[in-house]
Protein backbone atom coordinates (compact mmCIF):
# COMPACT_ATOMS: atom_id res chain seq x y z
CA UNK A 1 0.00 0.00 0.00
CA UNK A 2 1.23 3.52 -1.06
CA UNK A 3 1.91 6.31 1.80
CA UNK A 4 -0.15 9.27 1.07
CA UNK A 5 1.72 12.29 -0.33
CA UNK A 6 2.38 14.56 1.82
CA UNK A 7 1.79 18.37 1.45
CA UNK A 8 4.06 21.41 3.17
CA UNK A 9 1.55 24.10 4.39
CA UNK A 10 3.78 27.32 3.85
CA UNK A 11 3.01 31.08 5.68
CA UNK A 12 3.64 33.98 3.34
CA UNK A 13 4.63 37.10 4.85
CA UNK A 14 2.59 40.73 4.25
CA UNK A 15 3.27 43.69 5.61
CA UNK A 16 -0.37 44.55 7.50
CA UNK A 17 -1.37 41.75 9.96
CA UNK A 18 -0.19 42.28 13.09
CA UNK A 19 2.11 39.59 14.20
CA UNK A 20 0.52 38.76 17.53
CA UNK A 21 -2.34 37.54 15.15
CA UNK A 22 -0.35 35.63 13.28
CA UNK A 23 1.35 34.05 16.16
CA UNK A 24 -2.30 33.27 17.68
CA UNK A 25 -3.25 31.71 14.42
CA UNK A 26 -0.49 29.58 14.00
CA UNK A 27 -1.00 28.76 17.49
CA UNK A 28 -4.85 27.99 17.15
CA UNK A 29 -4.98 26.23 13.94
CA UNK A 30 -1.57 24.42 13.94
CA UNK A 31 -1.21 23.81 17.61
CA UNK A 32 2.04 25.24 17.16
CA UNK A 33 3.72 26.21 21.09
CA UNK A 34 4.41 30.27 21.57
CA UNK A 35 7.86 29.73 20.94
CA UNK A 36 7.24 27.56 17.75
CA UNK A 37 4.65 30.18 16.04
CA UNK A 38 6.61 32.85 17.39
CA UNK A 39 9.70 31.24 15.16
CA UNK A 40 7.75 30.81 11.94
CA UNK A 41 6.68 33.93 12.37
CA UNK A 42 9.32 36.16 12.47
CA UNK A 43 11.07 33.33 9.65
CA UNK A 44 8.36 34.61 7.12
CA UNK A 45 8.87 38.03 8.21
CA UNK A 46 12.18 38.07 7.34
CA UNK A 47 12.32 35.13 4.18
CA UNK A 48 8.82 36.10 2.75
CA UNK A 49 7.65 32.40 3.26
CA UNK A 50 7.80 29.58 5.99
CA UNK A 51 6.98 25.91 6.17
CA UNK A 52 4.29 25.31 9.50
CA UNK A 53 3.44 21.99 9.36
CA UNK A 54 3.56 18.72 6.82
CA UNK A 55 0.39 17.05 6.54
CA UNK A 56 -1.24 14.62 4.20
CA UNK A 57 -3.55 17.04 1.34
CA UNK A 58 -6.82 17.02 2.73
CA UNK A 59 -5.44 18.12 6.11
CA UNK A 60 -3.20 20.57 5.09
CA UNK A 61 -5.63 22.44 2.26
CA UNK A 62 -8.44 22.49 5.48
CA UNK A 63 -6.26 24.05 7.97
CA UNK A 64 -4.45 26.54 5.23
CA UNK A 65 -7.82 27.01 4.12
CA UNK A 66 -9.18 27.60 8.23
CA UNK A 67 -6.09 30.21 8.67
CA UNK A 68 -6.47 31.96 6.03
CA UNK A 69 -10.10 32.68 6.53
CA UNK A 70 -8.93 33.64 10.33
CA UNK A 71 -7.13 36.27 8.97
CA UNK A 72 -9.71 37.16 6.44
CA UNK A 73 -12.62 37.46 8.85
CA UNK A 74 -10.79 40.14 10.62
CA UNK A 75 -9.70 41.87 7.44
CA UNK A 76 -6.12 40.68 7.31
CA UNK A 77 -4.36 39.46 4.06
CA UNK A 78 -3.09 37.22 6.19
CA UNK A 79 -2.21 33.96 3.19
CA UNK A 80 -1.36 30.23 3.70
CA UNK A 81 -0.89 28.21 0.76
CA UNK A 82 -0.13 24.15 0.56
CA UNK A 83 2.37 22.57 -1.87
CA UNK A 84 3.92 18.78 -2.34
CA UNK A 85 6.48 18.07 -0.34
CA UNK A 86 9.12 16.68 -2.88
Amino acid sequence: MERPKLYKVILLNDDFTPREFVVTVLKGEFKLSEDQARRVMITAHQRGVCVVAVFTRDVAETKATRATDAGKAKGYPLMFTTEPEE
